[in-house]
């Protein structure tokens, strides 16, 4: 049976002050209501933590801007990154990503070991690949560095691709920018869990 995208709308959180303007997605139309409650559920619980942790509650927060990006809606899976920048008045703002993937048939939010066979040694392949992006990209890192993959690391899918990436000043100074890693889906395929969304993607590769 096809899987065709779902709908997404764009919702606003009202706010008094122009510097601050949050917009996030919001899952309709599902003809499986108790599915589409619980993405919506996910979306807004995540959302919510990264407001209270960028300081959207507190008086001193200056500016605060919070959107998203789509990156894959089709056969059944859905990932996207809630992002949101906040500024308290120091040297600069902080920008935050974080990434959440459905299966929209069950409304399950996966985390990156999810995607692959328990045992399978998936993080070693993984790792394998960043460590040579680092040394061909030439990207500096903190010291210690520590780019070994977490259990719960950030990923989103984008089509026929796993993209793995680390928050601002995890393993590389601010100046760099959000390292992102992203590793075609068949290059990790003896890894992959069978039913999950990385197996979905790609067999129609």
């Amino acid at each position: 049976m096809r899987e065709f995208p779902v709908c997404i709308q764009t919702k606003k959180l009202p706010h008094t002050s122009s510097n601050i303007r949050v917009n996030y997605p919001v899952v309709t139309q599902m003809n499986n209501h108790t599915v589409q409650q619980k993405i919506n559920h996910t979306i807004i619980h995540t959302l919510n933590k990264m407001l209270v942790d960028q300081y959207f509650y507190e008086d001193y927060l200056v500016e605060l801007i919070a959107y998203y990006e789509i990156k894959t809606n089709e056969r059944g899976v859905l990932s996207l990154n809630l992002i949101v920048y906040s500024d308290t008045g120091g040297a600069h703002g902080l920008t935050v990503i974080r990434s959440l993937t459905f299966d929209t048939k069950t409304g399950k939010n996966y985390e990156l070991s999810e995607l692959f066979k328990p045992n399978s040694g998936y993080e070693k392949a993984i790792n394998t690949i960043i460590q040579q992006r680092i040394k061909d990209w030439d990207i500096q890192l903190l010291d210690p560095p520590a780019t070994e993959i977490r259990s719960n690391q950030d990923f989103y899918i984008a089509d026929v691709t796993l993209v793995i990436y680390f928050q601002l000043y995890e393993i590389s100074p601010y100046a760099s920018g959000f390292p992102f890693f992203p590793i075609p889906i068949l290059d990790l395929a003896p890894y992959i869990q069978p039913g999950s969304p990385l197996e979905t993607m790609m067999s129609f590769t």
